[in-house]
C-alpha cells in the first residue's frame, strides 16, 4: 500500500468503516511509515478533541420532512413511523448517517457532491495498482469476491461479446461508505460501474452528465444506485448502460 492509498483510508479506519482486509493493510503500512503514522495520530487526537468538546449538530425539522416524503406512503405508513421512531429523528445527523437513512434523501447539491466523489474515485482507480482488487473476466469469480465485503454485492455481468470487457472489481469509498466498483474496458477506455444500496426500489431512468471531462450515466433500479463513469463518448457510455440494464432484465447477471 502506498502513502496516497493509506491517506485516503485513514479516516475510514478511525471510524471503523473498513473491512478487515483493508484495515489490516492500512495498519501494516502505518507501522512502517512515520509520515502516515503521524497523520493517523493527528486524526485520532482531532477526533477525541471533538468528542470531548461535545460537538453536536441537531438535525433540523426540514430534514425529517424530506425523509418522510421519500419513504413509502399509506400502505406502509405504520412501519414507516416505526422506523422513524427507532432512528430518533431529532438526534444528531451522524446517528442518521450511521443507519444509511440519510442516503435516501439526495438533494440536488448532495447529488452533485456524490457525483464529484464518484469522478474522484474513478481518477484514483486509474493510478497504477488502484484499478482492481480482484482481476478476472469471469463474472462468477468477480461476483463472489464481493460477498462478505459489502452488505449487498453488486450485480456483475459479462458484456465482452457486446464490446465491453469485464476485467475485475474492487472496493471503493464514496460518500464515506464502502461501495462496489465493477470494472470494464472498451478499447483503451476504462469504465467504472459504482454500485450502492438505496432504500428505494423505484426505477429511475438513466441520465448522462459530464463532470471534470468525464461522462457519468446514473440510474437506479431494484434498490440499487448505479454510476457508470468513463471518458468514453456519451453515446458509447449510454450503449454500455443500455446493455447492462437489458442483461439485468433478462436475468443474466452474476
Amino acid at each position: 500500500m502506498t502513502c496516497d492509498e493509506a491517506e485516503i483510508l485513514l479516516q475510514a479506519l478511525i471510524d471503523g468503516e473498513l473491512d478487515a482486509g483493508h484495515a489490516r493493510d492500512v495498519e501494516n503500512h502505518v507501522e512502517s511509515c512515520p509520515r502516515c503514522a503521524a497523520m493517523l495520530k493527528d486524526y485520532r487526537e482531532m477526533s477525541l478533541a471533538m468528542a470531548d468538546a461535545g460537538v453536536r449538530y441537531t438535525a433540523p425539522a426540514a430534514l425529517r420532512a424530506r425523509i418522510e416524503a421519500a419513504l413509502p406512503q399509506p400502505r406502509q405508513l405504520q412501519s414507516r413511523r416505526g422506523v422513524l421512531r427507532g432512528f430518533a429523528m431529532g438526534s444528531a445527523v451522524s446517528a442518521l448517517a450511521a443507519t444509511g437513512l440519510v442516503a435516501i434523501v439526495l438533494r440536488h447539491d448532495d447529488m452533485e457532491r456524490i457525483q464529484s466523489e464518484v469522478v474522484s474515485a474513478h481518477l484514483r482507480s486509474l493510478q497504477a495498482g488502484h484499478l482492481t482488487d480482484v482481476i478476472s473476466t469471469d463474472q462468477h469469480t468477480v461476483k463472489p469476491w464481493f460477498n462478505g465485503r459489502l452488505d449487498v454485492s453488486p450485480p456483475v455481468i459479462d458484456l465482452t461479446t457486446q464490446g465491453f470487457t469485464l476485467i475485475g472489481g474492487r472496493l471503493d469509498y464514496v460518500d464515506t461508505r464502502a461501495i462496489g466498483a465493477v470494472v470494464y474496458r472498451r478499447r483503451q477506455h476504462i469504465i467504472n460501474l459504482f454500485v450502492s444500496q438505496t432504500a428505494s426500489t423505484e426505477h429511475r431512468t438513466a441520465r448522462i452528465e459530464t463532470i471534470q471531462g468525464f461522462n457519468i450515466r446514473h440510474w437506479s433500479d431494484r434498490g440499487l444506485n448505479y454510476w457508470a463513469v468513463s471518458d468514453l463518448a456519451k453515446d458509447e457510455l449510454a450503449d454500455f448502460g443500455d446493455k447492462f440494464e437489458s442483461a439485468m432484465r433478462s436475468g443474466t447477471a452474476g
